[in-house]
């Protein structure tokens, strides 16, 4: 999915993000408002941060100064141009909240599309498909899969992808270590330098916030997910040459290993950079499991592809990154992102050799 070619970008929207705005639940709806290239954020639902500043809650000096209300209809007061509303929240369970209902509902009435990072599809009930329809607005859905008849197995034809551009692709140690976060600040710190360089996303909020391709890769079913991967790459290396892949979770993570396994050989990158928390000992939500860590990460990296591991995105201060025995930098320093990219270069200019 790709919501450039979907919107005129920026368009101004409203993020809901009820009860989650600066909770690690809020996720989706902090990367719109901090990142989007499509969304032009004009207001935040969330009714637990009424009054504050997004800079406040999201404890960032960049975020956009924009009102936080408790209703979309209160949005919608504030900034009547509006003409998206993003669902930035999937709840636990996977349904919509009933209390979400009638927000939804007014958005549309203004003449709002929707945007949903939701699992459960709107376009799919005939109720909101009805009321889009009457509303002359539109729904996308950017967890729903792509259509069986897009399903391919892999067949390394994104090895034709080297002669026009280079992949570059970050994996990290474990869930939310910042892959996203780098993946997009790479991206624009090369867009910055005047380099052609795309990006392609793997989960929803990469969607959101304007990959030049995207699938929210694990609702494909697992038998295809390299091929929807290379086909992506393939299709933005077309028209730039540097593309960027986010991953996901982490090849020694057991729940999760297949999806961030199929990524790896679907992209078949040139570098990889490794986003890594060095204070992580156990693994997100599931706290039996150990990290493995950088150097069992970058064994299994460069011995199940043809990738050599560039550098290290590290959420650790410059006085740390020492620990490492590659280059390392946080992306949120000023000047971290270019550092990481000169690594790049530096494993792309040795392969050429």
């Amino acid at each position: 999915m790709n919501l450039r070619e979907a919107f005129d970008p920026p368009v101004p929207a409203i993020v809901l993000a009820e009860g989650e705005f600066g909770e690690a639940g809020g996720k989706t709806a902090h990367g719109v408002v901090m990142h989007s290239d499509v969304f032009d954020v004009v207001a935040v639902v969330d009714s637990e941060t009424v009054g504050e500043t997004p800079a406040a809650v999201l404890d960032s000096p960049s975020a956009p100064d924009v009102p936080i209300v408790a209703s979309v209809a209160e949005a919608l007061e504030a900034a009547p141009a509006a003409d998206v509303l993003v669902i930035g929240v999937a709840p636990a369970g996977g349904q919509l909240p009933d209390a979400w209902v009638r927000d939804i509902e007014t958005g549309m009435e203004a003449g709002c599309d929707i945007a949903s990072g939701l699992h459960t599809f709107l376009s799919d009930d005939e109720k909101w498909s009805s009321l889009a329809e009457a509303c002359d607005v539109r729904l996308f859905d950017v967890r729903k899969p792509p259509a069986s008849d897009w399903l391919r197995v892999a067949d390394g034809s994104v090895d034709d992808v080297d002669a026009d551009a280079d992949v570059v692709l970050v994996l990290g140690t474990d869930c939310a270590v910042g892959k996203r976060t780098t993946t997009y600040e790479l991206f624009a710190a090369a867009r910055e330098m005047g380099r052609n360089a795309g990006w392609v996303a793997t989960g929803q909020t990469g969607i959101m916030i304007g990959a030049h391709e995207g699938v929210v890769v694990d609702r494909v079913p697992s038998d295809f997910a390299a091929g929807v991967v290379e086909d992506l790459v393939a299709s933005v290396a077309e028209d730039h040459g540097l593309v960027f892949v986010e991953g996901q979770a982490s090849l020694t993570h057991r729940a999760y290993s297949g999806v961030t396994l199929s990524i790896l050989h679907g992209a078949w990158p040139d570098a990889v950079v490794l986003a890594d928390d060095p204070d992580r000992h156990h693994r997100a939500h599931f706290e039996q499991f150990d990290v493995d860590g950088v150097e069992t990460e970058r064994r299994l990296i460069e011995d199940l592809s043809d990738a050599a591991v560039a550098g290290i995105s590290t959420w650790g201060a410059a006085t740390e990154q020492a620990r490492y025995d590659l280059p390392a930098a946080n992306v949120y320093d000023d000047g971290g992102a270019a550092e990481l990219l000169a690594a790049i270069d530096d494993v792309l200019a040795e392969e050429r050799t």
